[in-house]
């Protein structure tokens, strides 16, 4: 497929770790939505994104297995790859805006769905827990790194039936609601090491920011452009 793209998405300073994306520039080459299920449990990535509307931001996310309303990392990165001012998801409206290191997108807490974030006392439980940890649905374990700071140091576990994705490396919805709890800015490390910044606004609303690169080709996955 010529028209995918592949990133990561909030990505550590030096480029390295973030989650990783699919994107079809052009929904029209998969118009159906057994095809778009299909192409997104193949590449397998936590969420591919099929732009329908370029010029409007009009986007469809897809998971291995799920069609969600909205998600963080992939409103990110199609913010970056198609350098506009607004996306528009089935859950609403969101105003993206880049500052020259960070993409941020503006959401609402109430748009994330089905995951719970729950504290841990140390960064070094959160760095133990098993991939899944025993249980059912989306889990986000976090712990102060530094409370004064606003530094987080979390993991995020999907524990979906299909069991396709394990542990997700980054994800911005999980950070939203978090922020959102917690009511104020955070820096927050997931995974191997990405990193996710958010900052409460006005009206309850939520902004999401981090790096985005270009993905090196994965074996059987079509180069992305450079």
């Amino acid at each position: 497929m010529n028209d995918l793209d592949v990133l990561k998405v909030f990505c550590a300073g030096d480029g390295s770790h973030g989650n990783l994306l699919g994107v079809v520039r052009d929904g029209r080459t998969c118009p159906d939505d057994a095809s778009r299920q299909a192409l997104a449990a193949e590449l397998g990535y936590s969420e591919t994104v099929f732009v329908d509307d370029p010029e409007r931001g009009v986007v469809d996310i897809r998971t291995p297995g799920t069609r969600p309303a909205f998600a963080g990392h992939p409103l990110v990165g199609v913010a970056w790859l198609l350098d506009v001012e607004e996306l528009n998801p089935p859950a609403g409206a969101v105003w993206a805006r880049d500052d020259g290191e960070f993409t941020w997108i503006t959401a609402r807490a109430e748009w994330v769905e089905g995951k719970r974030t729950v504290q841990y006392a140390s960064p070094a439980e959160v760095d133990a827990l098993p991939a899944p940890p025993p249980g059912e649905g989306w889990l986000y374990a976090w712990a102060w790194e530094d409370e004064t700071a606003g530094r987080v140091r979390a993991r995020g576990f999907p524990r979906r039936p299909d069991g396709v994705i394990t542990e997700d490396e980054a994800t911005g919805s999980a950070a939203l609601l978090l922020t959102a709890q917690l009511d104020r800015a955070l820096n927050i490390t997931q995974g191997a090491g990405s990193q996710i910044l958010t900052a409460p606004g006005p009206d309850g609303t939520i902004e999401i920011g981090g790096r985005v690169r270009f993905a090196p080709a994965a074996a059987g996955v079509p180069r992305p452009r450079q």
